[in-house]
């Protein structure tokens, strides 16, 4: 059997292995939009809270409900500094899955590549060989005719 032929196997399992990398990219970019999308979302809601306490505070506040506003705030603030730090962890699983992807169609098209060299070389042989052939059979004609 051609080199070629044996290594067809090998090179469906790197495909198989580069689609699987290219779909765990694909769930990690989705974790990546899903904590962005958070973050933005709990900005925005602070950011409308914030311009609420602004038009509700005409005149006097009472000093409790100041505390409460600005602990509210707080809270918010340490909410959106958790789902940054998720984010970030989001982009380095990212990161890595990309990596991984990028190694996986490396492999696969250097598979490609050596399974198309073989395939290049033996063609030459066989272009060898019919040659061979051919110069043997013109050699035996040329022999029998000047016999």
């Amino acid at each position: 059997m051609l080199r070629s032929k044996r290594l067809e196997p090998v090179l469906a399992l790197e495909e198989r292995k580069e689609q699987e990398a290219l779909e765990r990219l694909g769930e990690a970019r989705k974790q990546v939009e899903a904590h962005r999308e958070q973050v933005q979302n709990l900005e925005r809601y602070q950011q409308e809270y914030r311009d609420q306490i602004r038009a509700n505070q005409q005149g006097v506040v009472p000093v409790a409900r100041l505390q409460a506003w600005q602990a509210f705030i707080a809270q918010l603030d340490q909410v959106i500094a958790q789902q940054n730090r998720q984010l970030q962890k989001a982009e380095q699983v990212f990161e890595v899955r990309r990596k991984e992807w990028q190694q996986a169609w490396e492999r696969r098209r250097g598979m490609e590549k050596y399974i198309e060299s073989c395939r290049q070389q033996e063609q030459r042989e066989r272009d060898l060989k019919d040659q061979k052939l051919a110069d043997e059979a013109a050699s035996r004609a040329f022999t029998r005719r000047n016999r």
